[in-house]
């Protein structure tokens, strides 16, 4: 949601922009632009994507080594020329960009207002970059000292980069709630809201914390500063992605690359933590903590969209294999309900960025009420694997595609290892059974390789359901969650609704959608409710609508019910989420694709939500 890019150095800044803004491109954005510092400040933005701002540029003056760039998700006015980022005051001589929130933007531009200043756009952001100048104004402040005083008087989230006609080679950032990262290069300084476009340059980086500054000078270096005008140590680490993990490899989309990373994203997650031969789980990342989930009378897991589906599974797998009671909420509600939270209660967040507004303001307040509070996240020194007492780090990799696959099947390998390991401490399940699962998880990477060989099927069934306006997902048990999960990339991406359902509630209203216009995708593939599938089938077949069934490669009953049937190899019925999602993610694909949809960055969506 939003992204920055920013650079203080001696190479050319434009190109550095530019590539960085399409880095960027995957977050989900409406507008883009770019300031750069040379002398004089310029100024160049465009609604639409970082192609058509290219073409807007051609042509216009871009030298400069010192510059930043932004792609903007609407929040505060509509998305066009004028709204998108960079925001200047009204004298011209700084420039802002912005992620986040500004919240109390309404007090502020009504007293500026009073104070002579005008407004050029809608926006929250413009009213920042104006308080700056005015203190400026009023205190003959330099722009560091500006933005730190005007950030004192701010309420809401933000990452900001300011420039300064009067302060060449020289970027001043801060971050609140929303993610800012420095890269650090050979005599030159990167700025981003995440490392993608920092990864060709350098490899050494910094994340600010909640309510840092970092001022970026191309003679005095990188200077690190509370906004309360505390000197801090920057702390450098060392990224752990490459520059190939970015590109699509040869796929047309990076959405498919990523289905098709699965088999090495689950193993990744599992590596160093699974070991066969010693029939043993180990996870480090949570060892000092895993007493305190033994103890646990309740976990509560908090997360968002496709994370909230995963939540939902960890619901079926520690209840079911370690017998330790599950909520599982949705982060957006939680905080908001005034939710009964206690010091034994162990708290999991889920987030594929780790950056996710609404499950960090869960996290606060559960810390607040003195749980304790774990992360299951991608990304390595995101702010939940910060503000969290520990976590698990799920080594998927980058996910580009807005609509999230890798992430899900590798946030369900991570709570499977959790509740196998919980289960094994307990002793709630036997020994053989215990080993059996080990040894079912081990092959599961294999098994997705499998189930990834249905491509040419599934591609098949989308040609025939690519114009239909509505899909109905049914699934049982452990394959309930699937269900959701199913709808909501089908709507995500092909923008067709579809519903997620438990197959058994289909009697309490959803029977009268079906009729000969409803695709209905069936989770087929629990042994423990077989029958009772097998009898949602026959209900929707005898009111003509179209099935497709998911099942295992042993079914034979299901063959002669449903017009599709999908075959993923078997496992046990705990893991079959893995494998059962496969095939969902393949359908909506290629129905997207027959509808001529952007796959990788479906309209009005965000790759990572920073704002409430």
């Amino acid at each position: 949601m939003c992204g920055i890019v920013g650079y203080v150095g001696h190479q050319p800044v434009f190109p550095i922009l530019m590539k960085g803004l399409q880095r960027l491109e995957y977050r989900g954005y409406d507008s883009t632009g770019v300031a750069i510092l040379n002398g004089d400040l310029k100024i160049y933005k465009q609604k639409g994507k970082v192609k058509a701002l290219g073409k807007f540029v051609e042509g216009k003056a871009v030298e400069g080594t010192t510059g930043m760039g932004h792609t903007r998700w609407a929040t505060h006015g509509a998305p066009n020329n004028i709204n998108a980022h960079p925001h200047t005051s009204g004298n011209g001589k700084l420039a802002l960009i912005h992620n986040g929130i500004i919240e109390n933007y309404a007090v502020l531009k009504k007293e500026l207002e009073g104070r002579g200043h005008v407004f050029q756009t809608e926006t929250d952001t413009e009213v920042l970059v104006h308080f700056i100048e005015e203190i400026q104004t009023l205190i003959k402040a330099p722009l560091e000292q500006a933005v730190r005083i005007a950030l004192q008087g701010v309420i809401g989230a933000y990452a900001i980069v300011v420039a300064s006609i009067d302060e060449p080679g020289r970027l001043v950032a801060a971050r609140k709630s929303s993610p800012l990262v420095v890269g650090i290069g050979e005599g030159e300084y990167f700025l981003a809201s995440d490392a993608t476009p920092i990864i060709e340059h350098t490899r050494k980086v910094v994340y600010l914390k909640d309510e840092e500054m970092a001022v970026l000078d191309l003679n005095e270096g990188l200077t690190i500063k509370t906004i309360d005008n505390q000197i801090q140590t920057p702390v450098v680490e060392e990224l752990m992605w490459n520059l190939e993990m970015l590109e699509k490899g040869g796929y047309d989309h990076f959405m498919l690359k990523e289905i098709n990373e699965q088999s090495k994203s689950i193993h990744d997650s599992m590596r160093g933590r699974l070991n066969i031969d010693k029939n043993l789980i180990m996870l480090g990342g949570i060892k000092d903590y895993e007493q305190k989930l033994v103890n646990a009378k309740r976990i509560i897991i908090v997360a968002c969209g496709t994370s909230w589906h995963a939540g939902l599974v960890g619901e079926y797998l520690f209840e079911d294999l370690a017998r330790i009671p599950v909520e599982v909420e949705y982060a957006s509600e939680f905080r908001y309900r005034n939710p009964i939270i206690n010091e034994d209660d162990v708290v999991i967040a889920i987030s594929q960025s780790g950056e996710t507004a609404d499950t960090l303001a869960a996290l606060e307040l559960a810390k607040s009420k003195g749980a304790t509070i774990l992360g299951i996240c991608n990304v390595v020194g995101s702010t939940i694997s910060r503000v969290t007492d520990a976590g698990i780090y799920t080594h998927a990799g980058p996910e580009i595609g807005v609509a999230s696959t890798k992430a899900f099947t590798a946030q369900l390998t991570i709570l499977t290892l959790m509740a196998l390991r919980l289960a094994q401490q307990k002793g709630t399940i036997p020994e053989a059974r215990y080993h059996q699962l080990l040894t079912e998880l081990e092959q599961i990477p294999t098994k997705v390789e499998q189930a990834l060989k249905l491509e040419e099927q599934l591609e098949f069934i989308a040609g025939e359901f690519k114009d239909v306006h509505h899909f109905l997902y049914l699934g049982r048990g452990y394959n309930f969650p699937v269900a959701l999960e199913g709808a909501l990339k089908l709507k995500e991406i092909s923008y067709i609704h579809a519903e997620g359902y438990p197959a058994a509630e289909m009697k309490h209203g959803p029977i009268a959608l079906i009729d000969e216009q409803m695709p209905v995708v069936v989770m087929a593939t629990n042994e423990s409710a077989y029958e009772k599938i097998v009898s949602n089938i026959q209900e929707v077949k005898a009111r003509g609508g179209r099935i497709i069934a998911i099942t295992t490669e042993k079914d034979t009953i299901i063959e002669g019910l449903a017009e599709f049937v999908v075959k993923i190899p078997e496992t046990a019925e705990p893991l079959t989420p893995i494998l059962s999602t496969i095939p969902l993610q393949l359908l909506a694909y290629h129905i997207a694709l027959m509808r001529g949809c952007n796959v990788d960055q479906p309209r009005n969506l965000a790759k990572s939500v920073t704002v409430e």
